[in-house]
């Protein structure tokens, strides 16, 4: 059995602005968060095209995903979850993965560490092979 090809790339830390709890009062506010979120998926579809994956697109996989932060404190999965969609876009963009849907993209709970020096986000993209039938 062959073992499984993932990609493992590092990001800054989401901006604010892409946390769903930031509130987007102005016109100006909704032109901050739609920078962000494009900035992000560049930078993701930028590191996937870097590791040269081959193999590309994959129909299938599975991501996990660690958020490194400088101090401890409560975090909200869910809220982490949503700011990784422009992210996971860029996963679309690069062509690393036929789509973000659930059908292709399973999403495993994001995991939260302490690394005072280097905040980042670390994601590790995993291919599943499609069952034979």
């Amino acid at each position: 059995m062959m073992k499984p090809e993932s990609i493992t790339i590092i990001l800054p830390l989401p901006a604010r602005v892409l946390s769903p709890n930031c509130p987007i009062f102005s016109p100006r506010g909704r032109m901050m968060k739609a920078a962000a979120a494009k900035r992000y998926r560049r930078i993701t579809k930028e590191k996937v095209e870097d590791a040269k994956i081959e193999t590309s697109p994959w129909d299938m996989a599975e991501i996990s995903v660690t958020f490194f932060h400088k101090v401890k404190r409560r975090r909200d999965s869910d809220n982490y979850q949503s700011m990784l969609k422009s992210a996971y876009d860029g996963l679309v963009d690069a062509k690393l993965l036929v789509d973000d849907d659930s059908k292709h993209l399973k999403r495993n709970e994001p995991m939260f560490e302490i690394d005072k020096l280097y905040p980042r986000v670390e994601m590790t993209v995993e291919r599943i092979e499609k069952e034979k039938r």
